[in-house]
Parts: C-alpha cells; structure tokens; sequence
C-alpha cells in the first residue's frame, strides 16, 4: 500500500515539474505575456497623432494674417463680381435701354412733325436711347449733318457707359485667378518651411497644402462664372446697342427734310 502511495505522489510531481518547464521553454522562446502586450498597446496609442485639421475654416484661420488678408480679397471680389453681374443684368435689357412706350410716343411725335413734343418725350424717360435722341432733336436747327453727327458721338458715350459696367465683371474674372495664385505661392511657402524645419509637423504641413489647394479653387470659383456671365451680357449688349443704333435712324429719318434757316 505505501509503495502505490509513493508511486502516484511521484507521478503528480513530474507531472507538475513537466508542466513548469513547458512554461519557462515558452518563456525563453519569445512568446510575451498578455500584460505586456497590453502596455505596449497602450503606448502605442499614447503615441498615436492627431489628425489634421484640413477644412475650409481652419486652413482660413490657421493661414497667418497675410492668408487672412488674401482671403478677405477674395470674398471681396467674389461680392463684387455677384454685384455687377446683378447690376449689369438688370440695366442691359430693352426695356431700360429702349422702352417702348419711348419709341412709340417718338414715333407719334414725328408723325406729326413737332420736333419739340418728340423732345421733351426724350427729357421725361431718360435712358440711353432717350439720351441719343435729345442730342439729335437739340440741333434740329443746324441741319441734318449736324443731327448725325451729334447722334453718334451721343451713341458712343453711351455705349461706352454700358461697357463700362462689363468691364468690372471683366475685372473680377481676372483677379481671381491671380488671388488664387498668390495663395498658392504662400501656401507652398509655408510648406517648404516645416519642411526645413528637419522634422516637420505633419499636422502644419498638411495645413499649408490645403491652404495653397483651397485659395486656387477658390479663385477659379469665381472667375469661371464671371467670365462665362461677362461675355453672356457683352453679346447681349452688342445686339441691343446695334438695335438702339438702327432705331435711332428710323426716328430721325424725317428730319432729312428739314430747312436751316440762316437769318
């Protein structure tokens, strides 16, 4: 009985014994402990960066004053662009160029040959047309030399009031664009000056990118709706200029046979 006592007491100690040194062979092989593992998971995301913050306000914000500053131009010549766009649609139109309850009181003015009457017509609708008739009717007297030439240098004013409207549209679309690029330049600038910095900032360096990215998209925002709206309206006010031209003509067709006095 004692010696089958013995026997599995030293059956359980090798057995305990064996399981031991299969834990110190794993041990020495390598294989890290749970606890390990976790502290250095744990480090690991201590060590994690941030994330970049690349949106439009921050790469505004983040840009310097010389960015901000660049910005604000932008929005301003956006807002200028919107506004003469607006302006310029509204005023171009036949109905504010050459309205016709204008041309039809001139028409019954010179059916019955009162000069006057078609003229102060002209003074209480004033507009282009009307501007180019008065000066036409003012020298009824001096012959109808006289009327055309004053007609047409009357016509060149105005049309040159209405390209100047256009012509700040043209402004903005070109600006823009040269907005755009100077932010670019300044955004590259700051890039390659975290760059030079020997271990740059990721966060700043992706700021600098955006910040070059943003202000030429921006540029390009405006100057193609504002060139694509600038020659729309041009064209526009080439065909109502040459309309107003020809029936400016046809009004003062009558006064061909009207007699200078020289007293």
């Amino acid at each position: 009985m004692k010696r089958v006592v013995m026997m599995a007491v030293l059956s359980a100690g090798v057995f305990l014994g064996g399981e031991a040194y299969a834990q110190e062979a794993a041990a020495e092989g390598g294989a890290a402990p749970e606890p390990t593992l976790t502290a250095a998971a744990g480090e690991s995301g201590a060590q994690t960066p941030k994330k970049a913050q690349t949106g439009f306000w921050a790469v505004v914000v983040g840009s310097g004053s010389l960015g901000v500053i660049l910005w604000l131009a932008l929005f301003g010549c956006g807002v200028a662009a919107i506004y003469f766009i607006v302006d310029s649609s509204i005023l171009i139109r036949p109905q504010k160029i050459m309205p016709q309850g204008l041309v039809s009181n001139v028409k019954a003015a010179m059916a019955e040959g009162d000069v006057m009457k078609a003229l102060k017509v002209c003074d209480s609708e004033p507009g282009p047309m009307a501007n180019i008739l008065s000066a036409g009717f003012s020298h009824v007297e001096e012959g109808f030399d006289v009327i055309q030439e004053s007609i047409g240098a009357a016509a060149d004013l105005e049309t040159e009031r209405i390209m100047q409207k256009l012509t700040w549209i043209s402004v903005c679309s070109n600006l823009s664009p040269m907005l755009g690029l100077l932010g670019t330049v300044q955004g590259m600038i700051m890039c390659f000056k975290t760059l030079a910095t020997g271990a740059p900032d990721v966060g700043a360096l992706a700021l600098s990118i955006s910040q070059a990215l943003w202000t030429t998209a921006g540029g390009l925002s405006i100057a193609i709706p504002a060139i694509t709206f600038y020659y729309s309206i041009r064209n526009n006010a080439n065909r109502l200029i040459l309309r107003m031209q020809a029936m400016t003509m046809e009004l003062i067709k009558d006064l061909r046979n009207v007699e200078v006095v020289n007293d």
